[in-house]
């Protein structure tokens, strides 16, 4: 469904659109994943008008950016697990709450203290504030809600956090389109955007798509496979979550460009009801 409401945002504006395969934690990939997903996206219509970005070839561009902010002394080595982190608020009462992050407590700021290095983490100062063009104006305290938050594991993966902000720099990104469960992730990387002195593209997330339960659906909740046996069919549906009307269309070209209409307005009067520009 992002993928969609990216697509259609970038024809809206006239401009590109791109994919990109966000694959820095090589152990958990699967093989031929990234490969169906494309070849989903193109059975709906929806090619990338550059070749794909594949995360797992870009280390040595994280690399750079991660010198760049041990020299500017925002970058500290930690030494703590998940369970240190747990074992920490549990000591002082506070519980933890389902699917939520705990906040780095800050311990190893002043050094390891003789444990080895687990994560390279950022220090997370500051309260950031920006607009989301669908959810209006947003702001977190970002060492309040998250704390000082990790850039690459010891044993090699970079972050999703470093590996968009720089990906977004290199490849000239102006809007960028996700689900709103990324809504969350975004004052992280305006703070990275912000050291590395890199522009801050604009943010728009779209709804997601629910379980009963009220979390995210996902293969874990009951998700269903995408049915393209009749891609128009899944176009609809997926159009339909973002706010869409029916739109008949023999096609998913047909479809497609038809959306593209009907997203620009939508866009509008999301606009119009914060006051600012599309």
């Amino acid at each position: 469904m992002a993928a969609l409401a990216s697509w259609l945002d970038a024809r809206a504006q006239r401009g590109v659109w791109l994919v990109r395969i966000e694959d820095v934690d090589t152990p958990r990939n699967v093989p031929g994943a990234a490969q169906e997903i494309l070849r989903q996206l193109a059975a709906c219509g929806l090619r990338s008008d550059e070749p794909p970005l594949w995360q797992s070839t870009r280390g040595a561009a994280y690399g750079e950016a991660l010198s760049r902010l041990q020299a500017a002394g925002l970058v500290y080595p930690c030494g703590c697990s998940r369970k240190d982190i747990e074992a920490h608020w549990a000591a002082r009462g506070v519980a933890h709450q389902a699917d939520a992050e705990r906040v780095y407590p800050g311990t190893c700021r002043g050094g390891l203290a003789g444990q080895a290095a687990r994560a390279m983490r950022f220090r997370a100062e500051g309260v950031v504030q920006w607009h989301d063009r669908r959810a209006g104006a947003q702001r977190q305290d970002v060492a309040a809600a998250v704390g000082d938050f990790i850039l690459q594991r010891a044993d090699g993966p970079w972050a999703y956090q470093l590996a968009v902000v720089v990906d977004d720099a290199a490849q000239g990104i102006t809007d960028v389109v996700r689900g709103e469960d990324l809504a969350d992730n975004t004052a992280r990387q305006i703070l990275l955007q912000r050291a590395l002195g890199l522009p801050t593209p604009r943010y728009l997330h779209t709804p997601l798509v629910l379980a009963e339960d009220g979390r995210k659906l996902s293969k874990q909740n009951g998700a269903q496979a995408l049915d393209l046996r009749d891609p128009v069919a899944a176009l609809q549906a997926a159009g339909a979550r973002l706010g869409l009307p029916a739109l008949p269309a023999a096609t998913p070209a047909d479809w497609l460009s038809a959306a593209t209409t009907a997203w620009a307005g939508i866009i509008e009067s999301f606009s119009n009801a914060q006051g600012t520009p599309p």
